[in-house]
């Protein structure tokens, strides 16, 4: 029997946010192992295919002073099956305001329906994050913007390349 707390956070991560990697820090305290689960979900049309988010993450946890204690990976399918296969205890997501409940209530009640195994667990985003989405990333540098600080170095670099916005 495994012993250890693990958690599943998973999302799209198109692309990882310095806001995930906040609620991946904060995580860390009450699990010992995290699995950054990217989600292959037909129905979405990502900016980054399945590869490149993966690797995006693993180049934003590089100098992570834990990065014995996280696992990236991807999964097809249901959640709740993934989250049974990996012997996770628990579902990690975040929640940054009120509308974003509503959406994560549903998810959770499906998710409990369709097994009782693991638990759902929110943290709040960080103030500092809480209005950066992935979704206001991508458009920011697609109109020129920057967006250093709000996202690893990376990643800001992979979104000037895809919108071929010079770095200078």
């Amino acid at each position: 029997m495994n012993d250890k707390r693990i958690t599943v956070y998973a999302g799209s991560f198109d692309p990882i946010t310095n806001g995930h990697l906040d609620l991946l820090d904060r995580a860390l305290k009450i699990f010992d192992n995290i699995i950054i689960a990217v989600a292959e979900n037909p129905a979405k049309q990502p900016l980054f295919t399945l590869e490149e988010r993966l690797d995006l993450i693993r180049a934003s946890l590089k100098n992570h002073q834990k990065p014995d204690r996280i696992r990236v990976d991807s999964f097809k399918g249901l959640l709740v099956d993934y989250v049974e296969r990996c012997g996770a205890m628990a579902i990690l997501r975040g929640l940054r305001a009120v509308s974003d409940f509503e959406y994560e209530f549903q998810m959770a009640l499906m998710n409990r329906k369709l097994s009782r195994t693991p638990e759902t667990l929110y943290l709040m985003t960080g103030a500092r994050w809480i209005y950066i989405s992935s979704r206001i990333i991508k458009e920011v540098v697609q109109a020129g913007g920057r967006v250093t600080g709000l996202v690893p170095e990376a990643v800001e670099k992979k979104l000037r390349e895809k919108f071929e916005i010079d770095s200078a």
